[in-house]
């Protein structure tokens, strides 16, 4: 479809590189956006320019407004149990259930031959040092059963079993084969974490 305004193309080709947008919805947000009162385009220019400052939490890279995110800042967390997760998305999941009070470690992905990623990749390292240093009693792997999340617990399992004061769970198989943590619903999500199971490595 052709744009009679260069400045109106500008905005439905920056929306258009968004996930999940297409240029024919990207079209009908910037009109939307065109229509709309200018103090709400500007607080929202605003809010999309402050994401620069979001930082990434230097214990458990989560996202954070500073050097630590709410969740570790927070004392009155149990400090003695880690859930391992893929993605900030699965934090923001499972604190949706309201039913976990640990720690989290975020590792930016799993394992993934095929796309390229190793564990160098992911903050395995990160993790292994705070095990060392904080010395948590639980290691809970809320990693989604895929292949490569199989892969990615197995490999992660294994370099946690040389600390003998560390139990490995995985959450119990409520979470669909396959599935991602941030699509599963809260009930079965926090079924799955309050029914974990010992991690066993063969």
């Amino acid at each position: 479809m052709k744009i009679n305004s260069k400045l109106l193309n500008d905005a439905v080709e920056s929306l258009a590189a968004l996930p999940g947008i297409g240029k024919r919805t990207a079209l009908r947000l910037s009109i939307h956006l065109l229509q709309s009162d200018s103090t709400y385009r500007e607080r929202l220019a605003k809010s999309v320019s402050d994401l620069s400052q979001v930082q990434f939490c230097t214990r458990c890279h989560n996202i954070a407004d500073g050097s630590l995110c709410e969740v570790c800042a927070d004392t009155r967390r149990e400090q003695k149990t880690i859930c391992l997760v893929e993605t900030i998305q699965d934090v923001m999941a499972i604190e949706e259930t309201g039913q976990y009070m640990g720690l989290f470690h975020v590792l930016g992905g799993i394992i993934s031959p095929i796309e390229g990623i190793g564990p160098e990749d992911l903050t395995i390292a990160e993790l292994l040092e705070r095990v060392q240093q904080e010395r948590p009693e639980e290691v809970i792997m809320a990693i989604s059963p895929t292949i490569d999340g199989e892969t990615t617990m197995f490999y992660i399992s294994k370099l946690l079993s040389r600390h003998a004061h560390v139990k490995v769970s995985q959450i119990a198989r409520g979470v669909a084969f396959g599935g991602e943590l941030q699509y599963t619903d809260e009930l079965t999500l926090a079924r799955s974490i309050m029914t974990r199971t010992p991690y066993l490595v063969s």
